[in-house]
């Protein structure tokens, strides 16, 4: 009897030994969602949501269960292997697309804004320029969150608006003075050409909304309770950020083709010339704008860099990490922009090779998949209408889009 005791008190001493020893396991992991980009700070205001949303162009919010990063909807979707294969290879495409057209978009509106108040200066390289972007976001990549970035953010949200009124004043001042006669008629003069550049304007668009890409990660920013869920918050910020981009997008679009019709350039502000100090004040405000618009890009991949490197490679998290891998990502995508500098083409052609499936297809999959709406319903068809158009987009646009780039590369000399 004592030995039957004796050996309940040796497995219950064992037992309390290896669930202490699990505790302490436990408490020695490190939770390492208080030092990733996206989730270190919650404590974001609604009106942050706004002006991320402005910088990134514009997003959308979820109900129900919070996702921090848009691979875990992926997951929660379609399980977790599947549905994160699925989602972040096409997040991880638009992150770093946008990140190029930007960097390119940046460079060019600064050399456009020198050439205009220094003449003398035009025969500065536009590589330089590219590059001198990059160089500037290799300092910008080292702020530490995406909380940490909301002054960033607002400014080239302010910016972004700022410099969409100046188009659109100056081209509605231009329209009402233009010479009669200017055509308002396709650009191309075959049929072939017609339908290329009609399958590049819907990769355009399609990269018009690229902001949903990062909408979890944004609304990952904001505090988030039973009383008060963050879904309501993000919602807020996701309707003025609506209204603005509705209010720059249109304005712009019709005053300019009003104005120059067919022969409008890509960026409108290089069509304009006069006032010559205003056109270059607007095109500094694209280049301030499009630096924060690609640290909100570049953030969710930071988070995904750094999330493999410490949780799967175990190495340790901190300044020098970020500065390294940070870095290199930043000299990647400067690379590419210096290589391939051309706007229309890169918009056409990321557009609808990635932006289509997040912005269109994606979340009407994600939704039927998890809502599961009656058949038939109208929840059922306008998400399939959406995958059908979405599908379209992905498959049509590139072809626009890389036909566009060929054609500029037959006059382009690399590094030029």
């Amino acid at each position: 009897m004592e030995t039957v005791m004796e050996l309940e008190v040796t497995m219950k001493n064992q037992n309390e030994q290896e669930s202490n020893a699990a505790q302490q396991r436990h408490q020695q992991v490190p939770d390492y969602n208080s030092w990733l980009p996206i989730t270190a700070s919650r404590k974001a205001k609604w009106w942050y949501s706004a002006f991320h949303n402005v910088t990134a162009v514009v997003g959308a919010a979820e109900v129900g269960k919070r996702f921090d990063r848009y691979p875990e909807l992926g997951e929660y979707a379609f399980g977790s292997k599947l549905g994160y294969w699925i989602v972040m290879p096409q997040q991880l495409l638009v992150q770093v697309a946008s990140d190029i057209v930007y960097t390119v978009t940046g460079g060019k509106s600064l050399k456009k804004s020198i050439d205009l108040l220094f003449p003398s200066l035009g025969s500065v390289r536009q590589t330089y320029f590219i590059t001198f972007f990059g160089v500037l976001q290799m300092f910008l990549s080292q702020i530490p969150n995406f909380n940490s970035l909301k002054g960033v953010s607002l400014l080239a949200a302010i910016m972004s608006f700022s410099y969409s009124m100046v188009a659109f004043v100056a081209s509605a001042i231009r329209g009402a003075h233009r010479n009669h006669g200017i055509p308002h008629h396709v650009r191309a003069h075959t049929i072939a050409g017609e339908v290329f550049d009609f399958f590049n304007g819907l990769g355009t668009i399609a990269f018009a909304f690229a902001g949903h890409s990062v909408a979890l990660e944004i609304q990952a920013t904001i505090p988030s309770t039973p009383e008060k869920p963050s879904r309501k918050g993000m919602w807020h910020g996701v309707k003025v950020a609506y209204a603005i981009v509705a209010v720059c997008y249109f304005s712009v679009a019709l005053t300019g083709f009003w104005a120059f019709g067919d022969a409008v350039e890509d960026d409108v502000l290089v069509s304009l010339e006069k006032p010559r100090w205003l056109i270059a004040i607007a095109n500094f405000m694209v280049f301030v704008h499009v630096i924060g618009s690609y640290q909100v890009f570049a953030m969710p991949v930071f988070d995904m860099m750094e999330s493999y490197l410490v949780k799967k490679r175990h190495l340790i998290p901190g300044r020098c990490l970020r500065l390294i891998s940070r870095s290199i990502y930043v000299a990647l995508t400067t690379f590419v922009g210096v290589c391939i500098p051309f706007f229309g083409g890169l918009l056409g052609f990321f557009g609808g090779l990635a932006f289509a499936s997040t912005s269109y297809f994606l979340p009407c999959i994600i939704w039927l998949a998890v809502k599961r709406p009656k058949r038939g319903s109208f929840h059922w068809f306008a998400s399939w209408i959406s995958i059908i158009i979405g599908v379209l987009i992905t498959i049509l646009a590139p072809i626009g889009g890389m036909r566009q780039i060929i054609i500029s590369l037959k006059t382009y000399k690399f590094f030029s």
